[in-house]
């Protein structure tokens, strides 16, 4: 139900509240004087039964040409008695049932009857009045009219009644509470959950505007935050690429000018230097390229990713093999993947020689562990060796410690894609990075296998 008017979520948890109150108050109002009634019918008929008894009990001991004189005497206000038999024209009184059995009770050994007989007159022309019908010790019948009021008694509640209905107020209130409390925090549950996927894919599409005012307002502002993030990262990745690239430029200059240089020793010094300078300068360009999350997704065979891989790093001469139980298809971007794969085998090459690559399907994603037998890495450091230009070593050399980007850029290809990548010491030894992508969706919106 859209309430237009009701726009604010101070006015809605009002509405709720107030409405609630409402009906709060008229349940324990309508309890209440049900609790009333009860207990007023309940004093009604234990003065009514006991007046009975009395009366019948006087009579059975009264000598019987005395028993019309004493009637006569004591004019009941409430009701009349008569040595009579019952109307002909009366029936049994089924709603007076509860006085029936509360004065058989109360007079064992007398035959009770309660009866219903309608009379007209001029001032109720369809009347009903109750009568009670008994015979007294010695035969006599005793016809005795009851109050007006008897003849519609109810019968008494059951004895849980009142708790049920409590219960039940009980539970209605706990409803409203929780249906108040689940309208205040709904939006602040999706904002949340919004801006937790915003840290994994900051090209998500938007945060959907609606509900009451605040939350609304509350999307409009994560929305515009998102695209400013967005742009900052997009400037931040041109300017990136922009210096990597236009760095390509001097140092070629720089290279062809160290030809001119006599000195061997110096000029291999150049060369060197240039050489670690144009790295850096395209895995800057690679990074930068890492961070741009756009192009299309595609099912891709792991199994046969992997094995191009392997087969690639065994023509270079390293020891690289695969096991495990293989792997479903996954859901990424081809190029990405190869790149952020190869970089992770590639780490592992460098640092522990030996690399295993074990596939190990997922029932919900595809997982891939990349194993070397190297020294592995202090606990405090697992995490930090993805941060761009991080290095464990102190030594800025090329060869032993690299740019500090190949980590950061496979992590990033990763998550650009709904993967993610970490790293664990082994208990054998050496480092593992154990890489999760979501798998591949089958026709009908299920996993394939």
């Amino acid at each position: 139900m859209r309430l237009g008017w009701a726009r604010t979520l101070f006015a809605r948890l009002m509405l709720i509240w107030l409405g609630g109150m409402v009906v709060v108050l008229a349940v324990s109002f309508a309890l209440f004087v049900s609790e009333r009634d009860r207990y007023a019918r309940e004093v009604l008929l234990e003065g009514v039964v006991r007046e009975v008894a009395t009366a019948v009990d006087v009579l059975d001991h009264m000598p019987a040409d005395e028993r019309e004189n004493w009637i006569n005497a004591a004019g009941r206000r409430r009701m009349r008695y008569a040595l009579a038999p019952p109307p002909p024209d009366a029936t049994a009184a089924t709603a007076s049932a509860p006085l029936a059995a509360a004065l058989r009770d109360a007079l064992p050994g007398h035959r009770v009857e309660v009866l219903a007989r309608n009379t007209q007159d001029d001032e109720h022309p369809h009347r009903m009045h109750a009568f009670v019908s008994l015979s007294l010790d010695d035969g006599t019948p005793l016809l005795i009219r009851m109050p007006g009021p008897m003849f519609g008694m109810r019968p008494p509640f059951p004895p849980g009644s009142f708790l049920t209905s409590l219960l039940a107020l009980l539970v209605g209130v706990t409803l409203l509470t929780w249906f108040a409390v689940r309208i205040a925090t709904r939006p602040i549950t999706r904002l949340a959950a919004a801006a937790d996927a915003l840290g994994e894919d900051p090209n998500r599409a938007p945060l959907e505007i609606n509900g009451p005012a605040e939350a609304a307002q509350a999307a409009h502002a994560f929305n515009r935050m998102q695209e400013r993030i967005l742009q900052h990262v997009s400037e931040r990745t041109r300017i990136l690429a922009a210096i990597s690239h236009d760095l390509q430029t001097p140092i070629t200059r720089l290279r062809l000018r160290a030809e001119l240089i006599d000195d061997e020793a110096l000029r291999a010094k150049f060369q060197s230097d240039l050489d670690a300078m144009q790295a850096l300068a395209k895995e800057g360009l690679d990074y930068a390229r890492s961070l741009d999350g756009a192009a299309p997704k595609q099912t891709i065979d792991l199994n046969a990713l992997v094995a191009a891989l392997r087969d690639d790093a065994q023509d270079m001469g390293w020891d690289v093999d695969i096991a495990g139980d293989g792997a479903p298809p996954c859901l990424g971007q081809l190029g990405g993947l190869r790149r952020a794969l190869w970089n992770l085998i590639e780490n592992g090459h460098k640092f522990g020689r030996r690399v295993r690559i074990v596939l190990q399907p997922r029932p919900d994603a595809c997982e891939i562990a990349i194993a070397d037998d190297g020294p592995g890495l202090p606990q405090e450091e697992l995490e930090k060796v993805f941060e761009p230009f991080y290095r464990v070593e102190s030594s800025r050399s090329r060869d032993t410690g690299g740019t500090g980007l190949g980590l950061a850029i496979a992590r990033n290809l990763l998550r650009a894609q709904g993967g993610e990548v970490r790293l664990a010491n082994r208990p054998e030894g050496g480092l593992e990075a154990v890489v999760t992508l979501p798998r591949a969706m089958a026709a009908g919106g299920q996993t394939t296998d």
